[in-house]
Protein backbone atom coordinates (compact mmCIF):
# COMPACT_ATOMS: atom_id res chain seq x y z
CA UNK A 1 0.00 0.00 0.00
CA UNK A 2 1.16 3.60 -0.59
CA UNK A 3 1.39 6.89 1.10
CA UNK A 4 -2.02 8.60 -0.12
CA UNK A 5 -1.92 12.07 1.53
CA UNK A 6 0.10 15.59 1.53
CA UNK A 7 1.99 16.12 4.15
CA UNK A 8 0.09 19.65 5.15
CA UNK A 9 -2.72 19.60 7.21
CA UNK A 10 -4.30 21.74 4.49
CA UNK A 11 -4.73 18.20 2.74
CA UNK A 12 -8.09 17.32 4.30
CA UNK A 13 -11.03 18.99 5.73
CA UNK A 14 -11.55 19.56 9.50
CA UNK A 15 -14.73 21.30 9.10
CA UNK A 16 -16.72 17.69 10.92
CA UNK A 17 -14.70 14.72 11.99
CA UNK A 18 -15.77 11.65 14.89
CA UNK A 19 -14.01 11.41 17.24
CA UNK A 20 -11.40 8.25 18.20
CA UNK A 21 -13.91 6.27 21.17
CA UNK A 22 -12.69 3.12 22.47
CA UNK A 23 -14.52 0.14 21.97
CA UNK A 24 -16.92 2.36 19.47
CA UNK A 25 -14.87 3.48 16.41
CA UNK A 26 -14.27 -0.07 15.04
CA UNK A 27 -14.44 -0.54 11.48
CA UNK A 28 -18.11 -1.67 11.48
CA UNK A 29 -19.18 1.80 13.14
CA UNK A 30 -17.04 3.71 10.99
CA UNK A 31 -18.94 1.84 7.70
CA UNK A 32 -22.03 2.67 9.01
CA UNK A 33 -21.69 6.36 10.24
CA UNK A 34 -19.82 6.84 6.32
CA UNK A 35 -23.56 6.40 4.91
CA UNK A 36 -24.79 9.23 6.79
CA UNK A 37 -21.69 11.47 6.59
CA UNK A 38 -19.70 11.08 3.33
CA UNK A 39 -17.29 13.80 3.70
CA UNK A 40 -16.28 13.71 7.84
CA UNK A 41 -12.92 13.02 8.73
CA UNK A 42 -13.04 9.51 10.60
CA UNK A 43 -10.91 8.02 12.93
CA UNK A 44 -9.70 4.82 14.18
CA UNK A 45 -9.77 3.48 18.31
CA UNK A 46 -6.56 4.34 20.25
CA UNK A 47 -4.35 1.99 18.93
CA UNK A 48 -1.00 1.06 21.28
CA UNK A 49 2.08 1.82 18.52
CA UNK A 50 3.76 -1.36 20.06
CA UNK A 51 0.80 -3.19 19.33
CA UNK A 52 0.90 -2.51 15.80
CA UNK A 53 4.66 -3.05 15.25
CA UNK A 54 4.37 -6.15 17.05
CA UNK A 55 1.22 -7.39 16.78
CA UNK A 56 -1.66 -8.86 14.23
CA UNK A 57 -1.11 -5.43 11.74
CA UNK A 58 -4.23 -6.52 9.57
CA UNK A 59 -6.40 -7.04 13.01
CA UNK A 60 -6.11 -4.06 13.96
CA UNK A 61 -5.52 -2.18 10.61
CA UNK A 62 -7.70 -3.23 8.39
CA UNK A 63 -10.51 -0.92 6.90
CA UNK A 64 -12.93 -0.54 4.00
CA UNK A 65 -11.90 1.83 1.74
CA UNK A 66 -15.32 3.32 2.20
CA UNK A 67 -14.55 4.60 5.49
CA UNK A 68 -11.81 7.26 3.81
CA UNK A 69 -11.18 9.75 4.84
CA UNK A 70 -9.35 8.17 7.71
CA UNK A 71 -7.22 8.93 9.95
CA UNK A 72 -5.12 6.47 12.76
CA UNK A 73 -5.04 7.02 16.94
CA UNK A 74 -1.84 5.86 18.19
CA UNK A 75 -1.24 5.10 21.60
CA UNK A 76 2.41 5.61 22.88
CA UNK A 77 5.75 7.43 24.44
CA UNK A 78 8.39 6.08 22.79
CA UNK A 79 9.54 8.01 19.58
CA UNK A 80 11.12 5.30 18.09
CA UNK A 81 8.27 3.21 18.35
CA UNK A 82 5.72 5.83 17.46
CA UNK A 83 7.80 6.69 14.10
CA UNK A 84 7.75 2.89 13.13
CA UNK A 85 3.92 2.22 14.04
CA UNK A 86 3.34 5.64 12.12
CA UNK A 87 5.27 4.63 9.06
CA UNK A 88 3.44 0.77 9.15
CA UNK A 89 -0.04 3.25 8.90
CA UNK A 90 0.91 5.44 6.23
CA UNK A 91 1.53 2.02 4.19
CA UNK A 92 -1.64 0.77 5.29
CA UNK A 93 -3.57 4.09 3.71
CA UNK A 94 -4.55 5.96 6.54
CA UNK A 95 -4.49 9.51 5.43
CA UNK A 96 -3.45 11.53 9.10
CA UNK A 97 -1.53 9.54 12.40
CA UNK A 98 -2.57 11.07 15.65
CA UNK A 99 -0.86 11.11 18.60
CA UNK A 100 -3.52 10.14 21.63
CA UNK A 101 -2.50 13.10 24.32
CA UNK A 102 -5.91 13.36 25.69
CA UNK A 103 -7.07 10.12 27.44
CA UNK A 104 -6.95 9.72 31.25
CA UNK A 105 -7.72 6.56 32.13
CA UNK A 106 -5.45 5.09 34.85
CA UNK A 107 -4.05 2.34 32.69
CA UNK A 108 -2.88 4.56 29.58
CA UNK A 109 -1.09 6.48 32.15
CA UNK A 110 0.72 3.67 33.86
CA UNK A 111 2.51 3.14 30.56
CA UNK A 112 3.44 6.51 30.45
CA UNK A 113 1.13 8.01 27.08
CA UNK A 114 -2.61 9.51 26.90
CA UNK A 115 -3.64 12.54 28.81
CA UNK A 116 -0.32 12.55 31.60
CA UNK A 117 1.62 13.30 28.38
CA UNK A 118 0.95 16.74 28.84
CA UNK A 119 3.54 17.42 31.73
CA UNK A 120 6.38 16.62 29.41
CA UNK A 121 6.21 18.61 26.35
CA UNK A 122 9.62 18.02 25.52
CA UNK A 123 8.91 13.89 25.12
CA UNK A 124 5.28 14.74 22.89
CA UNK A 125 7.26 17.19 20.57
CA UNK A 126 10.25 14.40 20.61
CA UNK A 127 7.53 11.81 19.39
CA UNK A 128 6.09 14.22 16.68
CA UNK A 129 9.38 14.94 15.44
CA UNK A 130 9.68 10.86 14.88
CA UNK A 131 6.83 10.33 13.53
CA UNK A 132 6.79 13.65 11.09
CA UNK A 133 10.31 12.19 9.91
CA UNK A 134 8.73 8.87 9.27
CA UNK A 135 5.75 9.71 7.38
CA UNK A 136 4.45 11.69 4.14
CA UNK A 137 1.25 12.36 5.48
CA UNK A 138 0.18 15.33 8.81
CA UNK A 139 1.37 13.91 12.44
CA UNK A 140 -1.27 15.48 14.53
CA UNK A 141 -2.05 15.51 18.31
CA UNK A 142 -5.29 15.26 20.08
CA UNK A 143 -4.75 16.81 23.91
CA UNK A 144 -6.91 18.07 26.53
CA UNK A 145 -6.64 22.00 27.82
CA UNK A 146 -4.73 20.80 30.83
CA UNK A 147 -4.23 18.14 33.31
CA UNK A 148 -4.62 18.56 36.87
CA UNK A 149 -3.68 21.94 38.52
CA UNK A 150 -1.77 22.58 35.62
CA UNK A 151 -4.80 24.23 33.63
CA UNK A 152 -3.62 27.52 33.27
CA UNK A 153 -3.73 28.99 29.61
CA UNK A 154 -0.17 29.43 29.84
CA UNK A 155 0.60 25.89 30.58
CA UNK A 156 -1.90 24.75 27.33
CA UNK A 157 0.49 27.37 25.13
CA UNK A 158 3.56 26.10 26.19
CA UNK A 159 2.82 22.68 25.66
CA UNK A 160 0.95 23.61 21.99
CA UNK A 161 4.36 25.78 20.67
CA UNK A 162 6.56 23.36 22.05
CA UNK A 163 5.01 20.24 20.47
CA UNK A 164 4.27 22.65 17.19
CA UNK A 165 7.66 23.65 16.93
CA UNK A 166 8.79 19.94 16.17
CA UNK A 167 6.29 19.54 13.56
CA UNK A 168 3.40 19.95 14.26
CA UNK A 169 0.26 22.08 13.03
CA UNK A 170 -2.82 20.39 13.84
CA UNK A 171 -4.56 19.79 17.26
CA UNK A 172 -7.72 18.84 18.47
CA UNK A 173 -8.13 20.06 21.54
CA UNK A 174 -10.76 18.55 24.14
CA UNK A 175 -11.92 21.35 25.98
CA UNK A 176 -11.50 19.93 29.43
CA UNK A 177 -8.50 19.40 31.51
CA UNK A 178 -8.19 16.01 32.37
CA UNK A 179 -8.05 15.00 36.43
CA UNK A 180 -5.94 11.95 36.21
CA UNK A 181 -6.08 11.06 39.55
CA UNK A 182 -9.82 10.47 41.53
CA UNK A 183 -12.02 10.43 38.64
CA UNK A 184 -12.89 7.53 35.86
CA UNK A 185 -12.63 8.02 32.44
CA UNK A 186 -16.45 8.29 31.92
CA UNK A 187 -16.04 11.33 34.83
CA UNK A 188 -13.52 13.00 32.88
CA UNK A 189 -16.29 13.14 30.17
CA UNK A 190 -18.40 15.42 32.03
CA UNK A 191 -17.23 17.22 35.24
CA UNK A 192 -14.36 19.10 34.92
CA UNK A 193 -16.30 21.79 32.78
CA UNK A 194 -15.93 22.66 29.50
CA UNK A 195 -14.21 25.79 28.80
CA UNK A 196 -14.70 26.60 25.32
CA UNK A 197 -12.91 30.20 25.38
CA UNK A 198 -9.85 28.79 26.07
CA UNK A 199 -9.58 26.77 23.10
CA UNK A 200 -11.15 30.23 20.82
CA UNK A 201 -8.05 31.77 22.56
CA UNK A 202 -5.77 29.43 21.66
CA UNK A 203 -6.65 29.67 18.14
CA UNK A 204 -7.08 33.33 17.74
CA UNK A 205 -3.42 33.32 19.19
CA UNK A 206 -2.26 31.14 17.06
CA UNK A 207 -3.75 31.31 13.57
CA UNK A 208 -1.46 29.45 11.41
CA UNK A 209 -2.38 26.14 13.58
CA UNK A 210 -5.21 24.27 12.30
CA UNK A 211 -7.34 24.07 15.83
CA UNK A 212 -10.23 21.67 15.85
CA UNK A 213 -12.73 21.57 19.23
CA UNK A 214 -13.58 18.73 20.95
CA UNK A 215 -16.18 18.48 23.80
CA UNK A 216 -20.19 18.29 24.46
CA UNK A 217 -21.19 19.52 21.11
CA UNK A 218 -24.88 18.18 21.07
CA UNK A 219 -26.23 21.12 18.76
CA UNK A 220 -26.01 22.69 15.21
CA UNK A 221 -26.20 25.94 17.13
CA UNK A 222 -22.94 24.73 19.19
CA UNK A 223 -21.11 23.62 16.35
CA UNK A 224 -22.09 26.79 13.81
CA UNK A 225 -20.68 28.86 17.42
CA UNK A 226 -17.04 26.58 17.22
CA UNK A 227 -16.98 26.98 13.27
CA UNK A 228 -17.04 30.51 13.74
CA UNK A 229 -13.84 30.49 15.70
CA UNK A 230 -12.28 26.89 15.01
CA UNK A 231 -11.35 25.34 12.07
CA UNK A 232 -13.94 22.30 12.74
CA UNK A 233 -15.84 20.31 15.62
CA UNK A 234 -15.30 17.03 16.53
CA UNK A 235 -17.87 14.73 17.60
CA UNK A 236 -17.73 12.23 20.24
CA UNK A 237 -20.46 10.63 22.00
CA UNK A 238 -23.38 12.25 20.53
CA UNK A 239 -22.20 10.77 16.99
CA UNK A 240 -22.25 7.10 18.24
CA UNK A 241 -25.51 7.95 20.39
CA UNK A 242 -27.51 9.94 17.42
CA UNK A 243 -25.28 8.98 14.54
CA UNK A 244 -28.00 11.11 11.88
CA UNK A 245 -26.69 14.24 13.69
CA UNK A 246 -23.02 14.08 12.10
CA UNK A 247 -25.04 13.13 9.23
CA UNK A 248 -26.79 16.88 9.52
CA UNK A 249 -23.65 18.48 10.31
CA UNK A 250 -22.02 16.99 7.08
CA UNK A 251 -24.33 18.54 5.08
CA UNK A 252 -24.40 21.94 7.07
CA UNK A 253 -20.51 21.72 6.71
CA UNK A 254 -20.48 21.16 2.89
CA UNK A 255 -23.34 23.11 1.73
CA UNK A 256 -22.27 23.28 -1.83
CA UNK A 257 -22.56 19.21 -1.86
CA UNK A 258 -26.56 19.50 -2.33
CA UNK A 259 -27.39 15.95 -1.46
CA UNK A 260 -29.52 15.01 1.89
CA UNK A 261 -29.33 13.09 5.20
CA UNK A 262 -30.40 9.62 4.03
CA UNK A 263 -33.81 8.37 6.03
CA UNK A 264 -32.67 5.50 8.36
CA UNK A 265 -34.20 2.52 6.50
CA UNK A 266 -32.20 3.82 3.55
CA UNK A 267 -29.12 3.62 5.52
CA UNK A 268 -29.83 0.08 6.93
CA UNK A 269 -30.43 -1.06 2.89
CA UNK A 270 -27.28 0.76 1.76
CA UNK A 271 -25.53 -1.22 4.37
CA UNK A 272 -26.72 -4.57 3.08
CA UNK A 273 -24.26 -5.19 1.14
CA UNK A 274 -21.49 -5.03 3.98
CA UNK A 275 -23.19 -6.84 6.67
CA UNK A 276 -23.93 -9.68 4.64
CA UNK A 277 -20.22 -9.93 3.60
CA UNK A 278 -18.86 -9.80 6.77
CA UNK A 279 -21.52 -12.53 8.14
CA UNK A 280 -20.53 -14.54 5.08
CA UNK A 281 -16.94 -14.46 6.71
CA UNK A 282 -18.49 -15.77 9.86
CA UNK A 283 -18.53 -12.63 11.77
CA UNK A 284 -22.08 -12.23 14.33
CA UNK A 285 -24.52 -9.46 13.21
CA UNK A 286 -24.21 -8.13 17.19
CA UNK A 287 -20.62 -7.11 15.95
CA UNK A 288 -22.27 -5.18 13.40
CA UNK A 289 -25.40 -4.12 14.44
CA UNK A 290 -24.75 -2.91 18.15
CA UNK A 291 -23.52 -0.06 16.65
CA UNK A 292 -26.87 1.19 14.82
CA UNK A 293 -28.91 1.31 18.15
CA UNK A 294 -29.22 5.06 17.83
CA UNK A 295 -30.08 5.34 14.26
CA UNK A 296 -33.57 6.38 14.88
CA UNK A 297 -32.61 8.18 18.07
CA UNK A 298 -34.81 11.56 18.67
CA UNK A 299 -37.48 9.97 15.90
CA UNK A 300 -40.77 7.68 16.74
CA UNK A 301 -39.84 4.32 16.93
CA UNK A 302 -36.63 4.56 18.24
CA UNK A 303 -37.45 1.95 21.02
CA UNK A 304 -39.13 -0.37 19.24
CA UNK A 305 -35.78 -0.35 16.83
CA UNK A 306 -33.39 -0.95 19.72
CA UNK A 307 -35.19 -3.38 21.25
CA UNK A 308 -35.70 -5.57 17.98
CA UNK A 309 -31.59 -5.47 17.76
CA UNK A 310 -30.90 -5.89 21.05
CA UNK A 311 -33.86 -9.08 21.79
CA UNK A 312 -32.80 -10.53 18.52
CA UNK A 313 -29.43 -9.58 17.19
CA UNK A 314 -27.19 -11.61 19.74
CA UNK A 315 -28.01 -15.11 18.80
CA UNK A 316 -24.69 -16.54 16.58
CA UNK A 317 -27.24 -17.84 13.49
CA UNK A 318 -28.51 -14.21 12.80
CA UNK A 319 -28.99 -12.13 9.97
CA UNK A 320 -29.84 -9.04 8.35
CA UNK A 321 -33.64 -10.35 8.57
CA UNK A 322 -33.36 -8.76 12.18
CA UNK A 323 -32.04 -5.43 11.01
CA UNK A 324 -34.90 -5.17 8.28
CA UNK A 325 -37.41 -6.48 11.17
CA UNK A 326 -36.12 -3.84 13.39
CA UNK A 327 -36.88 -0.71 10.62
CA UNK A 328 -40.12 -2.15 10.00
CA UNK A 329 -40.76 -2.35 13.98
CA UNK A 330 -39.43 1.41 14.05
CA UNK A 331 -41.99 2.23 11.34
CA UNK A 332 -44.58 1.01 12.62
CA UNK A 333 -45.05 -1.65 9.80
CA UNK A 334 -45.68 -5.28 9.49
CA UNK A 335 -43.16 -7.72 9.09
CA UNK A 336 -42.25 -11.35 9.75
CA UNK A 337 -38.33 -12.72 10.74
CA UNK A 338 -37.25 -15.53 8.88
CA UNK A 339 -37.46 -17.14 12.40
CA UNK A 340 -41.29 -16.15 12.23
CA UNK A 341 -41.59 -14.14 14.77
CA UNK A 342 -43.96 -11.20 13.66
CA UNK A 343 -43.14 -7.62 14.11
CA UNK A 344 -46.75 -5.60 14.30
CA UNK A 345 -47.21 -1.73 15.41
CA UNK A 346 -43.78 -1.15 16.33
CA UNK A 347 -43.48 -4.16 18.84
CA UNK A 348 -42.11 -7.56 18.94
CA UNK A 349 -45.10 -10.23 19.60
Amino acid sequence: MGICAEKSSAAIDRRVSVAPMMDWSDRHYRRFVRLLAPRALLYSEMIVADAIVRGDRAKLLDFDAAEKPLALQLGGCNPATLAAAAQIGAEWGYAEINLNVGCPSERVQSATFGACLMAQPALVADCVAAMAAAVAVPVTVKCRIGIDDEDSYEFLLRFIDTVAAAGCDTFVVHARKAILSGLTPRQNRDIPPLRYDTVWRLKAERPQLAIVINGGIKTVEAATEHWAHTDGVMIGREAYHNPCFVGLLDRLAWPEARDEVPAPADVVEALRPYVEGRLARGERLHSIARHLLGLYAHRPGARAFRRVISELGPPAKAGFAVLEAAVAAAEGRSGLLAVGRPIRDGGIL
